[in-house]
């Protein structure tokens, strides 16, 4: 049977642990309580009082009796209360008490039960406290998606009601998501009065005045005539002041230019005061609305499970206490606990049933299945399968592999005469896809660590629990890719020892790559498709980093990226070799002593730095966030460190030794410190643990210093790229440029787990444990 210490562990929510009963060490009080009460002498004046818990220790008979009593009479009129718990109202108005317990009877052990119920009652108002300023925000977050949800059916109305004459209402530039833009502006609608832009009949007119009514009490202005103008008829026309997004605050690029092009056709007379109300736009609100009511139901969930679990805490504590004290001190205290704020409210039990309403309603077409299919996402169950092919890919990756090295051995694919043909051909695209599977199983270690270590990664980087990649999923596909490579790798080399043409036998590493390209893109529901296609939409974004809003996923994504040059290098000569056919003529120098191949050696060694660095640009568009400025030109420097190791590598003389020896040099310590600092949170010189931080997830503060010299050395790997210390041939320097590639992919997945931990104990820190969605109707000043 499971303690309910290990249970509590595992099902409170980690970014409110801090809110919780601290459970651990209201043990600890009763241990202490205990001990004490056992080192009480026989002959001690208190040790045989009528008083020590009302009756003796050493009588177990009278014990017994008493116990028997009252399960089968269930009489608590005959006991007497050992405990008084006092409430006081909140001075300051608000809903909730203040509660303190005093002790009716002398205990044996006074001060250690005193001091017990002492934090006990702390416990009990902290819960208390917390639940009803969680429950306050919960409630106001209804209300405003309540009004949110009304003025998107009024214009809907508004919407249908002039569709038949195709003159949608004008929307006048303003108020951007912070997608657009870091600043506040406003958003101005204006539509011309309903009578006058369109001839409906009469019916149609009043439900759009009426709709208008409606949106003008949801707190939308309309602007006076005088300041927008008249119609053709001379009346007036209004504005309502709106924010209609193109897009959710996270993707825009695809909708904004879908919308100027249909304003462009559509409307090419329009004044230059906005844009338009359309379909799409409406869309794409109520969109956002249906994810903040899916959000907004999960905070609910979570309010609920904290108010059970806190209860569950508070029992099994106090059936403890009474079993060490021989008391039934639990049943007025639970009394009181039953009472409090956190259990009698059923406020959040009712806008559950609201929201579920709701959204089946106006979200699920009245279809309640489909409804809690969104608000109540089913986690697929973890399959034994799973981990039983990972146990055969890895045992067939281990035999090719070894079948492998005595196939090279013995035909001698290593030696000078034929070395130089198989770098070229094959070491690319094999080494692309060994690092690649190397960052994924370190993925899969870091997917291991969070889950143990209960920080909550599906939060941060918001991803769906239901589809999300699990460790087990990781390697999974690391040992899958890893046994294809090293199978294509054994045909390679067995079609060449069996005589067939090098142009036939060299086409297969890109038939390989082609293959894997096509499994990506697959449209069918196989191989983890909702992972395949998130890795496209977050690449996607990256490479478009000033125009998306970025999100935690993609800069970390991004960050990864940085680690994978040399990966990137390789698939630009594989592209290269493969796209002008020296797999057939096996001239290799055309993508080595090019021009073009030069330049872009460049361009690939620039543009992970070039794509963080803009999300950086970006971050402080958005947030105004000086920081952000600070950590681009971490990547500038990096990308000039980059640039002068390359150019060094092709005018190796002493000016440009000692411009590469500074830049890095910049550059490492510009990482280190940004690493350290900003990233991981640590060298805080206040802190309780010496230059770490005051929270620390690992008991042991020892690997938080092996991690801190692991990352220095790491991140000094670039001295041998330019001093080259003891490079014989084409194949060890190969391996050394391999072996280096590999150090930095671990570098990067060691990092990633002191990253994500920082990222947690932030929103343990402010209580975050729900997405805060933007929402796209904005109330702004009638003056504006």
């Amino acid at each position: 049977m499971v303690k309910f210490s290990k249970e509590l562990e595992a099902q409170l929510i980690p970014e409110w642990k801090e809110a919780f009963v601290n459970y651990w060490q209201l043990k600890k009080y009763i241990k202490k309580i205990k001990l004490s009460r056992i080192n009480i002498p026989k002959n001690h004046p208190q040790g045989c009082s009528s008083t020590d818990f009302g009756f003796s220790i050493f009588d177990p008979i009278s014990s017994l009796a008493k116990n028997v009593s009252d399960k089968l009479f269930h009489s608590s009129a005959t006991t007497t209360e050992i405990i008084k718990v006092k409430s006081k109202i909140m001075a300051n108005g608000e809903e909730g008490s203040i509660y303190e317990t005093e002790l009716a009877q002398l205990f044996s052990e006074e001060d250690g039960v005193r001091v017990f119920f002492e934090r006990l009652d702390e416990e009990l108002n902290k819960v208390n406290q917390f639940y009803i300023t969680k429950e306050s925000e919960f409630l106001e977050r209804g209300e405003i998606l309540n009004k949110q949800l009304q003025i998107l059916l009024d214009l809907k109305q508004i919407l249908n009601d002039r569709r038949w004459k195709n003159s949608p209402a004008k929307i006048n530039s303003g108020s951007v998501p912070c997608s657009w833009s870091s600043s506040p502006r406003t958003s101005d609608y204006s539509a011309e009065s309903p009578a006058e832009l369109s001839e409906s009949p009469p019916t149609e007119t009043s439900q759009t005045e009426e709709a208008i009514a409606a949106l003008e009490r949801n707190g939308l202005s309309f602007i006076n005539a005088a300041t927008m103008g008249k119609t053709k008829k001379g009346k007036p026309k209004m504005a309502m002041r709106i924010d209609i997004p193109a897009t959710t605050p996270t993707r825009t690029i695809s909708a904004v230019t879908s919308m100027l092009w249909e304003d462009l056709i559509n409307n090419p007379k329009k004044d230059g005061h906005g844009e338009f109300i359309n379909k799409k736009k409406i869309q794409c609100a109520e969109k956002m609305i249906r994810g903040a009511f899916v959000e907004l139901y999960k905070g609910l969930n979570l309010i609920k499970t904290y108010s059970s679990l806190n209860m569950v805490a508070f029992t099994k504590i106090l059936k403890k206490f009474d079993k060490v004290s021989n008391q039934q001190a639990s049943a007025s205290y639970l009394k009181v606990v039953k009472g409090a704020y956190f259990i009698s409210s059923d406020k959040v039990v009712r806008l559950m049933d609201e929201v579920e309403s709701i959204f089946t309603q106006h979200f699920a077409n009245n279809d309640r299945k489909k409804a809690m299919k969104f608000l109540r996402p089913q986690q697929n169950k973890e399959s034994h399968m799973v981990t039983f092919f990972v146990g055969l890919f890895t045992g067939c990756f281990v035999s090719l592999f070894s079948v492998y090295a005595i196939l090279a051995h013995l035909s001698g694919i290593f030696s000078p005469s034929t070395e130089v043909a198989y770098m070229e051909t094959v070491y690319p695209v094999f080494s692309v896809f060994a690092l690649l599977s190397l960052h994924l199983f370190m993925y899969g270690c870091n997917l291991f660590m969070w889950k143990n270590t209960r920080i909550n990664y599906n939060f941060i980087f918001e991803f769906s629990p239901s589809s999300s990649l699990k460790y087990r999923d990781a390697f999974l596909v690391c040992t899958t890719f890893m046994t294809a490579v090293v199978g294509a790798m054994v045909v390679h080399l067995i079609l060449r020892a069996s005589g067939f043409s090098p142009s036939q036998v060299d086409a297969i590493p890109g038939i390989l790559v082609l293959v894997f390209i096509a499994l990506l893109i697959c449209p069918f529901d196989i191989f983890y498709r909702p992972t395949r296609y998130c890795f496209i939409r977050v690449i996607r974004n990256i490479v478009c980093s000033p125009f998306y809003k970025v999100l935690m996923v993609d800069f970390f994504m991004a960050d990864q990226l940085t680690s994978q040059i040399p990966l990137l290098r390789h698939m630009e000569s594989t592209a290269c070799y493969f796209l002008a056919g020296n797999f057939r003529t096996h001239r290799y120098e055309t993508c080595q002593k090019g021009r073009v191949f030069r330049e872009l050696a460049y361009v690939i060694s620039f543009l992970p730095y070039y794509w963080r660095a803009m999300q950086c640009a970006r971050r402080w568009f958005d947030e105004c966030d000086p920081n952000h400025l600070a950590n681009m030109g971490k990547y500038v420097s990096a990308m000039v460190a980059a640039g002068a190791r390359l150019t060094y590598a092709r005018q190796n003389n002493h000016l440009w030794f000692s411009i590469v020896l500074i830049t890095s040099v910049v550059a490492t310590v510009y990482q280190l410190y940004w690493d350290f600092v900003k990233d991981w949170g640590l060298f805080n010189p206040k802190s309780k643990n010496l230059w770490l931080r005051d929270d620390l997830i690992l008991k042991s503060k020892s690997i938080y210093y092996i991690s801190i010299a692991l990352n220095a050395v790491l991140r000094v790997a670039w001295v041998e790229t330019v001093m080259r210390f003891h490079r014989i041939g084409a194949v060890e320097s190969r391996l050394i440029d391999f072996l280096l590639a590999s150090l930095e992919v671990i570098r990067r997945g060691h990092w990633n787990f002191y990253r994500l931990e920082n990222e947690h104990l932030n929103n343990v820190g402010n209580f975050r444990a729900v997405k805060n969605v933007p929402l796209p109707f904005r109330e702004t000043d009638s003056d504006d």
